[in-house]
C-alpha cells in the first residue's frame, strides 16, 4: 500500500530524527539547533551526553534517555506523545539516528501510524571515514558493528569477503586488534583505512594494508571506522560475467566436470549465493 508524506504541507505533530555532532560541537547545523529547541522532548541515548550539547546550545527542552535496551520498551510510549499532540525529536550521542543507533522503531512505527518522519540531516561517521579514505566511493556497503563473539564475526566476514564495494564497518576499541586479525585471515592482506576520533583534536587516517595496521594496533583509542577495499575482479571473472548465466555455468563445468563446484564459482564471481545461481538455473 502506497503512502504518501508531504512533510511541511500540514501542522501535524511530527517525528524528528536529529543529526548531531561526531565529536566536534561546530559541525551542529543550525536547523538542527532550532528544532531541538522548538520540539516539545528529545529522546536520547544518553542523557549525561546530550545535557552536554544542549547546554552548549542554549537548548533547555525536556530529555528521555532511548537507548538500545530501552527502546524497544519506550517506543509506544514515543509514539503516544506524538499521538496527543507533541513534537518529539530523536537524537543518538553522535551522529545520526538509527545508523548503528536508537531511531529506526520510532520511524518504522511512526509510519505505520500515519505520523510524519522528519530528518534532520548532520554529520555522519562512515560517510566522514569513506570520503576521507582514499578508497572507491561509487559503490560501497555499510555493515555496521560485526558480532562481538568471535565465531559469529567470522561467520560475518566470510560473508562479506567477496562484496566489490568498499565495505565500511564500526568497531570498538577495545576489540579492534581482535577484528584486524580476522580480517587478515579471511580477507588476505588488502588495502584499508582505519579513521579514528574523526573531527576530533586528535583525528587520525591510518591508509595502509590490514598487516601494516596491526603493527601499531596495540597504540590506538578512541572511536574507530574501517574502511575496506573491495574484492578485485580479475579480467577473467569481468570477462565471464558478461556470459548469461547458463554460459558461466557451463564453462565451468567443462573445466571441472562438478556441478557443485561450478555453481559455487559462478556465484563468487557474481557476488551472490549459491542457492540464487541454482534456483535461476534450475527453474521450471
Amino acid at each position: 500500500m502506497l503512502t504518501r508524506q508531504k512533510s511541511f504541507q500540514n501542522d501535524n505533530p511530527k517525528l524528528y530524527l536529529v543529526g548531531t555532532p561526531i565529536g566536534n560541537y561546530d559541525d551542529m547545523t543550525f536547523r538542527a539547533v532550532d528544532t531541538l529547541k522548538n520540539v516539545d522532548i528529545i529522546y536520547c541515548e544518553d542523557t549525561r551526553i546530550s545535557s552536554m550539547l544542549l547546554k552548549h546550545f542554549n537548548i533547555s527542552t525536556k530529555l528521555k534517555s532511548y537507548n538500545v535496551v530501552t527502546e524497544n520498551n519506550l517506543t509506544q510510549g514515543l509514539i503516544e506523545e506524538i499521538k496527543n499532540g507533541k513534537n518529539v525529536a530523536v537524537i543518538s550521542d553522535a551522529g545520526l539516528p538509527s545508523i548503528s543507533d536508537p531511531g529506526y522503531l520510532a520511524a518504522v512505527n511512526a509510519v505505520k501510524e500515519g505520523i510524519d518522519v522528519i530528518v534532520i540531516p548532520g554529520v555522519s561517521a562512515s560517510l566522514t571515514a569513506l570520503v576521507g579514505s582514499s578508497l572507491t566511493t561509487n559503490s560501497f556497503t555499510f555493515y555496521g558493528f560485526l558480532n562481538s563473539k568471535k565465531n559469529q564475526r567470522i561467520k560475518e566476514l566470510e560473508l562479506l569477503k567477496d562484496i566489490s564495494n568498499t565495505l565500511i564497518i564500526y568497531e570498538a576499541p577495545h576489540r579492534i586488534k581482535d577484528t584486524l586479525t580476522d580480517l587478515l585471515s579471511i580477507f588476505g592482506n588488502r588495502y584499508i583505512c582505519l579513521a579514528r576520533e574523526l573531527t576530533k583534536k586528535y583525528e587520525e587516517y591510518l591508509r595502509g594494508n590490514i598487516s601494516d595496521i596491526l603493527e601499531i594496533v596495540d597504540e590506538l583509542k578512541g572511536e574507530m571506522v574501517l574502511i575496506i577495499e573491495g574484492k578485485k575482479i580479475d579480467e577473467i571473472t569481468l570477462k565471464l560475467n558478461e556470459l548469461s548465466l547458463e554460459d558461466h555455468y557451463n564453462y565451468y563445468l567443462n573445466l571441472t566436470n562438478d556441478p557443485k563446484l561450478s555453481y559455487k564459482k559462478v556465484a563468487n564471481d557474481l557476488g551472490i549465493s549459491k542457492s540464487i545461481v541454482y534456483n535461476k538455473l534450475n527453474k521450471k
